[in-house]
């Protein structure tokens, strides 16, 4: 079971905004995707923009010109821009130096099935031989340029067992469309199939293909094709929704399974690949806090599921003819206390668990034949893993990549008979050279102690005149991104230090990190991120006048809350894509995520206290004439998840609540400077920016906003 496609874990390889600081031109994504699940979607309106009252209630609404309000904004960002022209194009020429460095560091992602390999090369769908691999015998498949998409990204691909197709999902960078090629493999390949709409999908025998379908943000359906008889049929629908399906192939290639989740609860149905007509069959209903996933080997079902007590996750094994939860089955592992799972590997006689205990990345290899456990650490620097995808169920090596925010991947491999761990890419290593890295705890209101990661320059002296770039998420049981990005390197050299806070609502300590962070306890993520800022103060990391504060979409709670309560604690903030107006998009059910979404934030529109709550942290809602540090905010202009109308509602609220402030200020306030508030709006309707060229440009611009805010000078 490869976990990165799994719903609850939440380790996709951002589709969450993450696009801003990676190269997103069209290269093979061979992970598979889980559903975007922290993205919100309110209604776009053509010619009027919705603003509430300046009491903050939901109630009474007055229209304001959408189009002239987008004029402004874009006229405003304009005038800013050009007044950074010089500066704008140095950074962008520093970061293009650093991503032109690292970016032979990154690898290529291939895949490796049977005797063959599958790759991309400038933008082909290639495949070879193994043993020819190195003898330039290379065909291809398709040429994305000759298909009728543009600007779009593959995603997933898979491969049918007799190698004869090759199905290829695809989505657009410019809006939520996407969909999955099918190429029959002969002489000359031919393209079988274009099936639009398609989220997941897998291949159950040589012929037939499963595959689910996605509308307006809902996944609910499952078909299949049979390229025999050139036919599809439905083969399941969710009613709920709250939940969201998907598909995944057991690694014995056995059972393909239905998985239903919600936020909380998760529900998986059996597809026989040996009779793959017959109607699915049901693990466990579902039962409310109850999260499983299933995989399969030796006729029996390894199931890893949140049922019974500690609270956490429980790896399981029952036979497939009494699969149940119930029907006894044996336990084989139980994962430690506020230790967090990354990703799980099933293979032929070995089960790998990836955890983070205490912080650090480690490994728990379990045999299945004897039960044994064997442990070993990871490289104190690694702060995120990255799975290679597809590996062999056979397969005795286990392939990843390790990273930090400033240390390139590192391809390991890790040896399961042996239980050894080696390095694979010899280079050159920053973060043991150049950088310092700090662990820290911050003890919260309720007096819990929240981890914080540091890192800067070695050797910095006088820490406390240094700029500090805070990073924070806080929801789904997510972790803050600590993935490599080229910039980081670039601001450490330039004296920053970066911060991650990891605080609760994300799933740095657990399940119940999470739990602790959502719903009724979504202030205890924003007294987190107080907490860790004071602290970082406190031992000298910088000051508030140096300090700046980074997140995006849902992590844009936690910010803006923290923008509205404690102003005094920073200097400057950047939101991609940010979720600010959590009451008004929870109190519309018509919306296609409003009711997922209640698992996170609760249900408004039945419970007046969870209303009340809600209303108590939300950024829109909490906007007031005081004195606010500068903001800088970039969304897509068509983009369904964070759509432009909400952000130009808090911009307009924001913009009042600054000039009713400088009006009334005293004569001990005159000398404040008044805040820039920025909003950048890019063309197209993706959190990911379209290109690497658009991404470079986006960084490039908030990287100057924040020089600028804290007087720095982008000149090294």
């Amino acid at each position: 079971m490869h976990l990165s496609t799994k719903y609850f874990l939440q380790i996709m390889k951002d589709t969450v905004g993450h696009c801003i600081d990676s190269k997103c031109s069209p290269t093979l994504r061979l992970y598979s995707q889980t559903k975007s699940q922290i993205f919100f979607h309110t209604k776009n309106f053509r010619n009027a923009c919705i603003v509430p009252s300046s009491q903050g209630g939901v109630q009474p609404w007055r229209q304001f010109s959408y189009k002239d309000l987008l004029k402004s904004e874009q006229k405003h960002f304009s005038a800013f821009k050009s007044n950074y022209t010089e500066k704008t194009e140095r950074l962008k020429q520093r970061l293009e130096a650093h991503y032109e460095k690292y970016s032979s560091n990154l690898g290529s992602l291939v895949i490796k099935i049977g005797e063959y390999v599958y790759f991309e090369e400038n933008g082909c769908i290639c495949r070879s031989r193994l043993e020819e691999a190195d003898e330039g015998n290379i065909e291809v498949l398709f040429n994305m340029e000759d298909l009728p998409f543009c600007d779009f990204l593959i995603q997933r691909i898979r491969i049918s067992p007799d190698h004869r197709y090759i199905a290829v999902g695809i989505k657009s960078a410019n809006s939520e469309d996407s969909a999955s090629i099918i190429v029959k493999l002969s002489t000359q390949p031919v393209i079988e199939r274009i099936i639009p709409n398609v989220f997941s999908f897998e291949w159950a025998t040589n012929d037939i293909l499963f595959y689910t379908i996605q509308k307006n943000l809902r996944c609910h359906e499952v078909y299949f094709y049979d390229f025999s008889k050139k036919l599809s049929e439905l083969v399941y629908t969710e009613q709920d929704a709250r939940y969201f399906v998907d598909l995944y192939c057991t690694k014995d290639k056995r059972f393909l399974t239905i998985n239903s989740n919600s936020k909380t609860t998760s529900e998986v149905w059996l597809i026989d690949c040996h009779h793959p007509f017959k109607p699915p069959v049901i693990v466990q209903q579902r039962t409310k806090g109850v999260i499983y996933h299933v995989e399969h080997r030796n006729n029996y079902l390894y199931i890893l599921t949140t049922d019974g007590d500690p609270m956490g996750y429980k790896l399981i094994k029952a036979p497939v003819g009494s699969c149940s939860l119930k029907n006894s089955p044996s336990s084989i592992y139980i994962i430690k206390e506020k230790a967090k799972l990354i990703e799980l590997e099933l293979f032929k006689d070995h089960c790998v668990m990836f955890l983070k205990c205490h912080g650090h990345l480690c490994i728990d290899n379990i045999s299945l034949v004897s039960n044994s456990v064997h442990s070993v650490k990871l490289p104190a620097w690694a702060c995120s893993l990255e799975l290679e995808p597809h590996p062999e169920y056979t397969s005795s090596t286990c392939y990843f990549w390790l990273a930090s925010p400033v240390q390139p991947p590192i391809r390991f491999a890790y040896s399961l008979v042996e239980n050894k761990l080696i390095e694979l890419t010899e280079q050159e290593m920053p973060i043991a050279v150049n950088c310092h890295a700090v662990r820290l705890e911050a003890k919260s209101k309720d007096e819990i102690w929240v981890p914080i990661t540091v890192f800067h320059k070695a050797n910095s002296v006088e820490l406390h005149r240094k700029p500090l770039l805070i990073h924070v998420y806080g929801a789904y049981g997510t972790d803050v991104n600590m993935s490599f990005k080229p910039e980081n390197l670039m601001l450490i050299e330039d004296g920053w230090m970066l911060a991650y806070c990891h605080v609760r609502g994300g799933g740095e300590l657990g399940l119940a990190w999470h739990k602790d962070g959502c719903t009724t306890k979504k202030h205890n993520g924003i007294h987190d991120l107080k907490a860790c800022i004071n602290l970082l103060h406190k031992l000298g990391f910088s000051c508030p006048m140096y300090t700046a504060l980074a997140s995006l979409s849902a992590g844009g709670v936690l910010a803006g809350a923290l923008y509205n309560s404690d102003p005094h604690l920073i200097r400057a903030m950047v939101l991609q894509s940010p979720f600010l107006d959590v009451l008004n998009t929870m109190l519309d059910p018509h919306l296609p995520l409003t009711i997922e979404e209640q698992e996170e934030w609760g249900n408004p529109l039945v419970d007046e206290n969870c209303k009340e709550y809600i209303k108590s942290y939300c950024p829109y809602q909490n906007i007031r004439p005081q004195h606010y540090p500068s903001v800088f905010i970039t969304v897509s202009e068509n983009d369904q998840r964070v759509p432009l109308a909400g952000l130009l509602r808090y911009i307009c609220k924001l913009r009042k609540a600054v000039r009713d402030y400088a009006e009334a200020k005293t004569t001990d306030e005159k000398g404040l400077q008044m805040p820039s508030v920025i909003l950048d709006v890019q063309p197209g309707g993706s959190h990911c920016a379209s290109s690497w060229e658009d991404s470079l440009n986006q960084v490039a611009v908030q990287l100057t906003f924040l020089y600028n805010e804290l007087g720095l000078d982008t000149q090294k």
